[in-house]
């Protein structure tokens, strides 16, 4: 192998999540900031946790909701 041309390996680097959450796993980089964990991510924790950019959650519950009033007055109609 060549030298010097690998990134130095830490075997503890901390991982810090927006949870608040902390824990260690080896990386090349000393300290790495994630914004889900397995112990916020909706999948590993059962509860369903919306995460809204720029209003995309609401926008998308807007739409819901008046199809769903479209196909109420398409029924009334037949």
């Amino acid at each position: 192998m060549k030298k010097d041309i690998h990134p130095k390996y830490y075997p503890k680097a901390d991982v810090t999540c927006a949870c608040g959450y902390k824990f260690q796993v080896g990386s090349t980089q000393p300290e790495i900031e994630t914004e889900i964990c397995s112990h916020c991510h909706p999948f590993f924790t059962g509860q369903e946790k919306l995460i809204d950019t720029a209003g995309r959650v609401k926008k998308f519950e807007a739409r819901r909701q008046k199809a769903q009033e479209m196909k109420k007055v398409n029924s009334k109609k037949k």
